[in-house]
């Protein structure tokens, strides 16, 4: 897969992961990992730029004794999401010309 799309569906896949809650970095990971691979070493850059990008705060809480970071997605962070959601329909438009001798063969 080419690694400019990889790295903004990685994006997209951060933010969705939260959505709908303030969420931590091992748990992004978790919430991710069953549908695409990612580590932490991966996950850390990208929280970093969506926060550059002002897509997600971030904030400390302490968790047992220690500092954890929580991240919460803003209005560009949401607006992103719905921007994908359209890009998305012209990728699977693109897909249905490029695949479509194949279903004619079938």
């Amino acid at each position: 897969m080419d690694i400019q799309m990889k790295r903004g569906l990685l994006d997209v896949c951060v933010l969705a992961a939260i959505k709908n809650e303030d969420s931590y970095g091992y748990q992004i990971i978790k919430d991710i990992k069953p549908y695409i691979d990612i580590s932490e070493s991966t996950l850390y850059p990208i929280l970093r730029r969506l926060e550059a990008a002002d897509m997600l705060t971030v904030r400390s809480a302490e968790h047992n004794g220690r500092l954890r970071k929580y991240y919460h997605i803003e209005v560009a962070g949401l607006q992103r999401i719905e921007d994908f959601k359209e890009e998305w329909k012209q990728i699977m438009s693109i897909y249905s010309f490029v695949t479509r001798e194949e279903k004619e063969n079938e």
